[in-house]
């Protein structure tokens, strides 16, 4: 059973994330309805999460090399690359889960808690 969190399996969300959006972006795109349904949500947030796991693929090793930098750089390049209000939305909930886990080698449960609180 896994017990914490480490750089690489940041990374490995980070993927599953960007794979899950990619085959679910036209049903996201469908359910849009606010404020507006202009029917770009799933492709947005698809467009942010790429744009993050890029952003994390392209820093240096030592800015991955444990789990709160890679999620720092993950939040990072989300907000560089955010399309659309979800995709601000995104990188901002992303934002507040890396700051509170800034520093750590590793995340274990309680540390998740409180930084999905957090973010």
């Amino acid at each position: 059973m896994l017990q914490a969190l480490d750089a690489a399996h940041v990374r490995r969300w980070a993927v599953a994330c960007v794979q899950s959006l990619d085959a679910h972006r036209e049903g996201i795109d469908r359910i849009n309805v606010f404020p507006v349904a202009d029917g770009d949500t799933g492709a947005n947030l698809l467009h942010t999460a790429r744009a993050a796991l890029e952003a994390l693929l392209r820093a240096p090793a030592r800015a991955r090399a444990e789990a709160g930098a890679a999620l720092t750089a993950l939040a990072r390049g989300a907000l560089a690359g955010a399309r659309g209000n979800s995709g601000v939305i995104a990188s901002q909930l992303l934002r507040g889960f890396a700051d509170a886990l800034a520093g750590r080698a590793s995340i274990g449960g309680p540390e998740l808690r409180e930084a999905l609180g957090a973010a």
